[in-house]
């Protein structure tokens, strides 16, 4: 059946670690992070991301992205980056109200010869103010690469209960 999902991996918070990884990408299809309730033990936190390279999340600073981030109060703004050492996935997880909310879809993780991309639709909340950011982002390396990773920009840890998934889409 097209369109179905399989679980490959889980990472669930414990309030004991700065980072969640999900690895388990082995193959050129198209795969899915979803995560909820992602929120550590600082508010209005910052949620970034990298890609894994044999499991380890890659720092280098190849990462590019560009997206629309809206709000309930009537902002919008554009926001890009070029040449980060990681994606800015969620700005403010605010711990108090529900943490961060998104689904990604990844893109060429598996190809050596091309750059890993995707896509994202995600949401966080502050106090009264709930915002969301759609678009994407690039690693700009020609490499393989197996998984993805997230972390408080903080440093903080993830409290328990925050939960980061990776599907493989068939």
């Amino acid at each position: 059946m097209a369109g179905q999902l399989i679980q490959v991996n889980k990472a669930v918070g414990d309030n004991t670690s700065s980072v969640l990884t999900v690895t388990g990408i082995n193959t050129d299809d198209v795969y899915m992070v979803a995560f909820h309730s992602l929120s550590t033990n600082t508010n209005n936190d910052v949620l970034r991301a990298r890609v894994t390279t044999s499991g380890i999340p890659d720092s280098d600073t190849e990462y590019d992205r560009a997206l629309v981030y809206f709000s309930n109060t009537g902002i919008s703004a554009n926001r890009y980056g070029a040449n980060s050492d990681a994606w800015q996935i969620v700005e403010n997880a605010d711990d108090e109200n529900g943490g961060g909310q998104g689904i990604l879809y990844l893109y060429n993780f598996n190809n050596s010869s091309e750059f890993s991309f995707y896509t994202q639709e995600t949401v966080g909340t502050v106090s009264s103010q709930s915002a969301g950011q759609m678009g994407g982002g690039v690693h700009t390396v020609q490499e393989s690469n197996d998984g993805f990773s997230m972390f408080s920009f903080f440093g903080t840890n993830f409290k328990t209960g925050a939960t980061l998934i990776l599907y493989k889409v068939i």
